[in-house]
């Protein structure tokens, strides 16, 4: 009788769903998988309310600062770089995105890294994250590192240079995905 009990007890119980029970074995690859999603989302939004005219602009009279579309280009340079390099591969690349000329191109190279990328993130787990990978710097020192610190130092970067991107919005009158109003409830 007590087993039956406890058989129609734990029928009784709501079922766990997938996603929880890959979290909670894997909380920091899942963090840092809900990071980077939220920041790409909020990139590739950012990147898209900037009117065309302005990718070209800079933030001052410095040639050597990057354009709005240049920052865009480096994004999705390095998503490529550090996303080919966490997953063992050749930089799939087709080359320097810095040197796009319009809006669509830009855009279009950023979706790709990013959905390069999101392989990447998506397949991570604790235990892959912890493997030593080896790597390139830009210099071409040879250096390794673990799989979840490259991936880290890539959500970093790309936080870091949406963080430079709202400024140029911010000169143009124009209000960034992220200050938006929120709806109410």
């Amino acid at each position: 009788m007590t087993v039956k009990l406890f058989a129609i007890a734990l029928l009784a119980l709501p079922a766990v769903p997938a996603a929880a029970q890959t979290a909670d074995a894997n909380p920091m690859s899942t963090w840092l998988r809900n990071a980077y999603t939220n920041n790409r989302n909020g990139i590739l939004r950012l990147a898209d309310r900037m009117p065309e005219e302005n990718y070209g602009m800079r933030p001052g009279p410095q040639q050597d600062v990057r354009t709005f579309g240049q920052q865009v280009g480096h994004l999705a340079n390095y998503n490529y770089l550090w996303c080919s390099e966490a997953k063992g591969e050749k930089n799939p690349s087709p080359g320097n995105l810095e040197k796009l000329n319009t809006k669509a191109e830009f855009i279009k190279a950023l979706n790709d890294a990013f959905a390069y990328c999101d392989g990447v993130y998506g397949a991570l787990t604790d235990a892959s994250g912890t493997q030593m990978i080896d790597i390139t710097q830009e210099n071409g020192r040879q250096t390794r590192n673990l799989r979840l610190g490259l991936l880290t130092l890539n959500y970093a970067h790309n936080n870091e240079i949406y963080g430079s991107m709202v400024i140029f919005l911010r000169m143009k009158g124009i209000v960034p995905p992220a200050s938006e109003p929120r709806p109410k409830p």
